[in-house]
């Protein structure tokens, strides 16, 4: 269970834990309720962002460098001290008396996400013993009502964080195409948003063959949800279009016993956009957004597509597939060009599409390529807003002929030793008409095995 996050002007009573900051003095600021220079000294304490030292009744946080203190700084630090305050049921969070007013409302944010979002821990399979104890966490601070409504903004988006997560570590076997379907429909009830669930005889109908080519090897049929946030006085309209392969086994291109281990978390582009849908009724952006959730699940059996089989995307482009463990980029052939379909100004998909993107970036840091570069660098300043790495890559017209074909109008492959990462997104590029369009591959930041 995660903590519950409120705002007060005050530490309220009986509140016996209180976080404070330090910068990397260390010197305490403000109040620092009894801390001294000595005594963080006498523990080794420097400082540095999210370093912890718990005294009675008192955490000192490190905030860094006093005068480079962000709302990164302040989500860093209060997960930090969420994460000290385990075995607590109440703390109260100082760290906003390190920021300066006009930072307030943004780290206010911040610290109700870093709170929530700090001491996760997935344990829906484990028996209770070790969670944290901590429920409550106010942050304390100066600046009334805009800086409580950001904190309680803090966190709605740390839930929606929370629930990607969730599905992320749910087992692929609990989470079916159509259980995800399920819980997107209950959720979006939930919060006020409308949708649309297609299943695989609408699909048919439909023409989306490439969804329905994916998970033909599978004894769980396909989804394709549709989510729509679809304010009165929207100024303009974007497409969210996500990745969401349940299992990946690869199909008859059977990946290795390693390889498969973490493959749950191939829906995680999926889980990503629901994440983002629930969170919009709370931000009330002036933007109209649909979210298409591509779900399926690869699985080898007699009725999986074979590698040469050749099937046609929603929009008539026909693909030859040469290997079936390439499978993300042709569901989301089907989910863009159904976007496309929708009129928006700008698209941006997220899918744990290579291991090249991996490779080249580690698992910190998202590739984004797309086609128009102000709105890419709209989408990197976002990121970093949120505290997320990504690194643009590029689409170099040359190598768009790596993903012609012979027998059909392209293939979901290049030859070998040549830029997978790059080569995937000129492949989803032939699915946006043109529009403007961001593709994020995460296929790195989406599995994390550390904290």
């Amino acid at each position: 269970m995660s903590p519950i996050v409120t705002f007060a002007p005050s530490v309220p009573d009986g509140i016996d834990l209180v976080g404070v900051p330090v910068g990397s003095g260390p010197e305490p600021i403000g109040d620092g309720h009894g801390l001294t220079v000595e005594a963080l000294r006498a523990r080794g304490f420097e400082g540095k962002v999210g370093e912890t030292a718990r005294f009675d009744g008192v955490i000192a946080v490190g905030v860094g460098d006093l005068g480079a203190i962000d709302a990164g700084v302040v989500r860093r630090a209060s997960g930090s001290l969420a994460k000290a305050a385990s075995s607590s049921t109440a703390v109260a969070n100082r760290l906003l008396d390190a920021v300066a007013d006009a930072d307030r409302p943004a780290s206010a944010r911040a610290a109700a996400e870093g709170s929530v979002l700090g001491p996760y821990r997935f344990t829906r399979y484990k028996k209770a013993g070790d969670q944290s104890k901590l429920t409550e966490v106010v942050v304390v601070g100066k600046g009334g009502k805009r800086v409580g409504a950001a904190a309680d903004l803090g966190s709605a988006i740390a839930a929606g964080v929370l629930l990607a997560r969730d599905l992320v570590n749910t087992p692929a076997g609990d989470l079916t195409p159509a259980e995800f379907a399920d819980q997107a429909e209950a959720l979006a009830t939930s919060v006020g948003l409308s949708v649309e669930t297609i299943d695989e005889v609408r699909a048919a109908e439909l023409g989306l063959g490439c969804l329905l080519g994916v998970s033909q090897g599978s004894d769980n049929p396909p989804r394709l949800v549709i989510l729509r946030y679809e304010p009165a006085n929207a100024r303009g309209s974007i497409a969210w279009v996500g990745k969401g392969i349940t299992f990946d086994s690869g199909g008859l291109s059977l990946k290795s016993g390693d390889g498969m281990m973490t493959m749950k978390c191939d829906m995680a582009g999926a889980a990503a956009v629901l994440g983002a849908m629930s969170v919009l009724p709370a931000l009330a952006p002036r933007v109209a957004v649909t979210g298409y959730l591509c779900l399926a699940e690869n699985m080898p059996s007699g009725r999986a597509i074979r590698p040469g089989d050749v099937l046609t995307a929603r929009n008539g482009t026909t693909i030859e597939v040469l290997n079936t463990d390439a499978e993300g980029r042709l569901v989301l052939a089907d989910g863009l060009s159904l976007a496309v379909e929708g009129g928006p100004d700008a698209i941006v998909d997220l899918a744990t599409l290579t291991g090249a993107a991996k490779a080249a970036l580690g698992p910190r840091i998202a590739a984004v390529m797309g086609n128009h570069e102000g709105f890419v660098d709209q989408v990197r300043s976002a990121a970093g807003r949120a505290g997320e790495s990504m690194w643009p890559l590029p689409l170099p017209q040359e190598y768009r002929k790596l993903i012609d074909s012979q027998v059909a109008d392209i293939r979901n492959i290049s030859g070998g030793g040549s830029p997978g990462a790059l080569t995937a997104g000129l492949f989803l590029q032939e699915f946006v008409d043109g529009r403007p369009w961001a593709h994020l591959d995460i296929a790195g930041p989406a599995w994390v095995d550390d904290e």
